[in-house]
């Protein structure tokens, strides 16, 4: 299943993106997946990396659509987020310290530690590419199936 979504660059749209992506999974894998489980971990990733290019990449300027693509294959996710800011260089990323009390900067951990993969690229043909991927586990109901 492939499918994909043209948002404006607003939060107002969070709630259309959770939907589109939780219901088009939904639909796809039914009772395959515990739903309870992985829609928390789902939404998280998802909050984060819309709500990034609306407060960062696309700051003030919500005529920017956001083009978010996402595949399904089996029970492996595959889902891009293109932006057309002007990108972030993860060489100057530091991971948070459990010293310091820093405002930001767990986005790339949150979505790292909840993906089973992640990537970014700079600039491709004047957007950036934000990548996650990872696999759902069969739900122990169906499994027993």
């Amino acid at each position: 299943m492939r499918t994909e979504l043209h948002v404006p660059s607003d939060l107002k749209f969070l709630t259309v993106v959770e939907h589109w992506l939780l219901n088009s999974l939904e639909l796809e894998l039914g009772h395959e997946v515990d739903w309870k489980r992985q829609s928390g971990r789902l939404r998280l990733v998802l909050v984060e990396a819309y709500s990034n290019v609306v407060r960062h990449a696309h700051r003030d300027q919500p005529n920017l659509p956001v083009l978010m693509r996402l595949e399904l294959r089996d029970r492996n996710i595959h889902l891009e987020i293109w932006d057309q800011g002007k990108g972030f260089d993860l060489s100057t990323y530091l991971p948070p310290s459990p010293d310091d009390c820093q405002e930001g900067g767990y986005g790339w951990l949150i979505l790292n530690r909840l993906m089973d993969k992640v990537e970014y690229r700079l600039q491709v043909n004047g957007r950036n590419c934000l990548t996650l991927q990872a696999h759902l586990p069969v739900a122990a109901e169906a499994a027993s199936a």
